[in-house]
This record gives C-alpha cells, sequence and structure tokens, in this order.
C-alpha cells in the first residue's frame, strides 16, 4: 500500500509541477518503475522510430519504463496497406501496426508515438488540434508532434499508478486515427 502510494505522490507531483509550468525530466518514482518490454523484431526500418517514441513516453511519464527487445509485452510491425493502428489486450500490453503508406503521408514519429499511446491507456481525441498527440491525423499531414501533452502524460502516469477503474484499463482495437490524404479529381 505504501508502494503505491509514493507512486500516486509521484505522479500527481509531477502533474502538478506541470500545471505550474514547470518541467520535471523524468522524476524517478519512489518505488521500481513497470517495464514494458516492446519488441521490434517485425518492425522492420521503423524499428529506430519505435526506440525513439519509446523515448518519448520515458520522459514524459512516470510509474512505466519502456524498454527493447527484453520481452513481448508490445510487439511493433511493419505492414503496408490497411492503415496503422493498434490492439491493446491489457493496459501495457498488445501490437502496434505501422503502415508504410501512411508513414509516407504523416510524420512517422507522430503515428509511432500515438499508437504506442493507445497500448499506454490513452483513446483518441479527434480535435484536430496539433499539441494533443492523441487527435493523431485529424491535425493534418503537415503535424509532426510527436509529444503527449502534459494532460496525456499524466493520464499515462495515473494509470500505470493504478488511478484509474479497469475499464481505462481494458482490450481496444484503435483504427482510423490516420486517414487517408485525399487527392483532389479534375
Amino acid at each position: 500500500m505504501t508502494s503505491r502510494l509514493n507512486r500516486l505522490a509521484v505522479a500527481l507531483l509531477a502533474t502538478t509541477l506541470a500545471t505550474l509550468g514547470i518541467t520535471v525530466a523524468n522524476p524517478a518514482p519512489a518505488s521500481a518503475a513497470m517495464t514494458i518490454c516492446y519488441n521490434t523484431s517485425q518492425a522492420g526500418s521503423y524499428a529506430s522510430v519505435a526506440n525513439q517514441a519509446a523515448s518519448i513516453w520515458n520522459n514524459a511519464t512516470v510509474n512505466l519504463t519502456l524498454s527493447a527487445n527484453c520481452g513481448s509485452n508490445l510487439r511493433i510491425y511493419r505492414i503496408t496497406g490497411g492503415g496503422s493502428y493498434a490492439q491493446r489486450t491489457s493496459l501495457g500490453n498488445g501490437r502496434v501496426y505501422i503502415d508504410t503508406q501512411q508513414a509516407a503521408q504523416y510524420s512517422v514519429l507522430r503515428i509511432m508515438t500515438h499508437e504506442i499511446g493507445h497500448i499506454l491507456g490513452l483513446p483518441d481525441n479527434y480535435n484536430g488540434n496539433c499539441s494533443l498527440l492523441m487527435s493523431g491525423g485529424s491535425a493534418g499531414t503537415s503535424c509532426t508532434n510527436a509529444y503527449p501533452s502534459s494532460a496525456e502524460a499524466s493520464r499515462v502516469s495515473n494509470l500505470f499508478a493504478g488511478t484509474f477503474s479497469a475499464t481505462d484499463r481494458s482490450a481496444d482495437i484503435f483504427r482510423d486515427s490516420w486517414p487517408s490524404v485525399l487527392t483532389s479529381v479534375n
């Protein structure tokens, strides 16, 4: 119980400081963070992008650490066609599929970080706001922001501290975050 309260206190402190505009570079939680092992053996040329996205999440959150190729909580795949998407089996577990066709239209780092966000418990937010990572493709092809907002990072930290209900951590498939680019017909 004390360990859980310490993790919650650290998450709340980081959220409060972020609200005040004070940036804290990945404050160390009072106890060991949960490690999510991701596997890039099927990611092809996107393996380095997955490593960048993991680094972004590691620096933005507390209570979890994404670590490469130490297991397979999260598997990352490179596919062609069908759209990029995430399939969460439970909080911190699932598969991410990065579509090469969409990666040619949108920032591949934004796509990767966004889809990993689903595995970490975040839903889509189709408001078109580029500053929100989970707005996905609704922000347009010119949006390259691959960083979660402080609210998005705080939500993930809180999920891994156990402060949200089981429904926030349930299995789900997240598709259609990245619409195809429309071409004009002459």
